[in-house]
């Protein structure tokens, strides 16, 4: 590891090294980066439990999104390129300060549906990110023009999120941002990587991407079980009747439980082949992300609906929970599942247990059923791969 006192130059590292392994500047980048998942998720509970789903869901995904994508780029950036010296670090430290500023506004952009100090706070993330790609190109011959294209494409896209707000602003607009205008910005940001690894893939390492994206998947599975458990010392004060909040923490804790199970329940690593792989592998892991923290939501919304402080029916509520473990179900299976059963068989458990998920909100107890459903659902899979391997072994 480097000492503040060296600079190394940024030149790729070899997909082949041994050993890649997440560093603690990139636990820290994690850390800080959560602080933005909290928030976010706060703010979609307090929205549910008033009965204002559509515009919470809305104001979650456009705030997720800067999350996770500013989170990603730096991602897989350095898992090809982490010199981790002075210069290095000290970018790196622009980005935590920007997803701050970041996670600062993510409550103004919920109620006053103003986004101005979000997007300076991802203008700030971004530029660290240009100037790191900006010193790859200088540095990194052989992957000049890959570098280049990245930094001239992240630049664009964020002088397009900047106009946006500066038009909004002189026009006088309120509520959230045309949707059409945010879909195209958020598109021109997926294409980015798309056009600039056309000239030449960067050199980023399988076994440390699964397990950047494992590590960050267990903080934002603890960041679930954190809002659930404030959420239920709320109900204690409340005086929340002990057998409703027992059924809550338990069916919580299984949930999550499941959801970390079923999730690391396949070494993702043998999937990053390539880019085409990888792309929709890293891609689709907005949805498991975003799910797995909206649990944690939905979980806090049971306890208000149970304390008489939300202000919607039982069926909401059951939903709040309901749905984002069906998306998570849904995506961890397309995602990390599905492609490991090319050439077999397809598993359809994932799917199934999705829809059962979703129709539990009709039932009298939600909560429990989900974590019934979960644990059905993992003994399933584990007895599906258990019978794989003894295959396997035959053969």
């Amino acid at each position: 590891m480097a000492g503040l006192g060296t600079r190394r130059p940024m030149v790729s590292r070899s997909r082949a090294e041994g050993h890649r392994a997440a560093t603690p500047l990139e636990l820290l980048f994690d850390l800080c980066f959560v602080v933005g998942v909290a928030q976010a998720a706060a703010s979609l509970h307090h929205a549910l439990a008033e009965g204002h789903a559509g515009e919470g869901l809305i104001g979650y995904l456009l705030v997720f999104f800067a999350i996770w994508w500013a989170w990603m780029n730096f991602t897989w950036f350095a898992s090809a390129y982490d010199t981790d010296d002075a210069p290095y670090r000290l970018l790196v430290l622009v980005q935590i300060v920007g997803v701050l500023i970041l996670a600062a506004g993510v409550p103004r952009a919920f109620a006053d549906k103003d986004f101005s100090l979000m997007t300076l706070g991802y203008a700030i993330m971004r530029l660290g990110m240009v100037a790191l790609w900006l010193r790859a190109a200088r540095e990194d011959p052989a992957s000049r023009t890959c570098a280049r294209r990245y930094a001239i494409g992240i630049a664009a896209v964020q002088v397009g999120w900047l106009a946006r707000l500066a038009a909004a602003e002189w026009a006088g607009l309120d509520g959230y941002p045309q949707l059409f205008v945010w879909v195209a910005l958020a598109g021109a940001e997926m294409a980015v990587p798309v056009w600039a690894e056309r000239s030449q893939e960067t050199s980023w390492h399988p076994r440390h991407i699964a397990e950047r994206y494992g590590l960050f998947t267990l903080i934002v599975l603890g960041e679930s079980v954190l809002a659930a458990t404030l959420a239920i010392q709320t109900g204690l004060d409340r005086g929340l009747a002990t057998g409703t909040l027992l059924s809550v923490a338990l069916s919580g804790v299984v949930i999550v439980f499941g959801m970390w199970w079923l999730y690391f329940g396949r070494p993702a690593h043998l999937l990053l082949t390539s880019n085409r792989a990888s792309f929709p592998w890293g891609y689709g892991h907005y949805l498991i992300f975003l799910s797995a923290a909206a649990v944690g939501a939905g979980l806090a919304v049971s306890i208000d609906y149970g304390t008489h402080t939300a202000h919607i029916t039982g069926f909401a509520a059951g939903a709040s929970v309901a749905v984002p473990v069906a998306t998570f179900l849904l995506s961890v299976w397309f995602v990390h599942i599905r492609p490991h059963q090319v050439g077999r068989r397809t598993n359809l458990a994932f799917p199934a247990a999705a829809v059962l998920v979703l129709l539990t909100p009709l039932t009298a107890f939600p909560l429990p059923l989900i974590a019934l459903l979960l644990v059905a659902l993992t003994v399933t899979v584990e007895t599906a791969k258990r019978t794989e391997g003894e295959t396997a072994d035959r053969i």
